[in-house]
């Protein structure tokens, strides 16, 4: 099973980066691979996570075995174990790729927050830096919760008062660990550059800041 999965996710070679540029954290070959990181692999092959540790962020984190063995679990649980629905726990991640402008997080999440119900002018408006106008009440406490933390670096008793009445202790701190993840993650990705892979997702606008 290894040696077909392996075949399979460490095909591809050293090639340049968007820059012209020795690509940042370049996908490894099979016999760059050490025992722990052919191990770590096979963990992330099977669903829902589906991953080739070839793609961002994952070919950056085999790095660091060690830090990749830490992360799984817990990008495991704050992806799909949380008690928020998806829906929630999607536009956690857009806000979070559109706080950092990062192309590659917006591409790949656009689309599961729109199947988990989010709707589009949520994500249109979130793009574009503004409030939503069109948020649920639970999207609201949501939105606030963590605009507050981004822009204010602190969170006002009403909207605290409010997210705890929507999520309780356990999902305002599952709202504060996925915002927390994807932070690094995104970190991640703008490290190394890591770009969208096709232009199905509108990229996201530049802002002024």
């Amino acid at each position: 099973m290894l040696k077909v999965t392996l075949g399979l996710l460490l095909s591809s070679a050293l090639i340049c980066g968007a820059f012209g540029q020795e690509q940042r954290f370049a996908p490894l070959k099979a016999e760059q691979l050490s025992t722990e990181q052919k191990a770590w692999v096979e963990t992330i092959v099977p669903p829902p996570r589906n991953a080739r540790f070839t793609n961002p962020p994952y070919r950056a984190y085999v790095r660091n075995i060690e830090l990749a063995k830490h992360l799984t679990p817990l990008s495991d649980y704050l992806r799909w174990n949380t008690s928020l629905p998806a829906r929630l726990s999607e536009m956690t991640i857009l806000l979070t790729a559109r706080e950092w402008s990062s192309q590659y997080e917006w591409a790949a999440h656009y689309p599961l927050a729109m199947k988990a119900g989010l709707d589009p002018s949520v994500a249109d408006d979130i793009a574009n830096g503004r409030k939503p106008a069109k948020l649920k009440e639970d999207e609201n406490a949501l939105y606030q919760l963590v605009t507050e933390l981004y822009r204010n670096k602190a969170v006002s008793d009403p909207v605290y008062a409010d997210a705890l009445k929507q999520f309780g202790e356990r999902g305002v701190m599952d709202i504060i660990g996925i915002t927390g993840y994807y932070n690094l993650v995104s970190m991640t990705l703008i490290t190394m550059q890591a770009q969208p892979r096709d232009n199905t997702v509108p990229p996201l606008p530049a802002l002024k800041r």
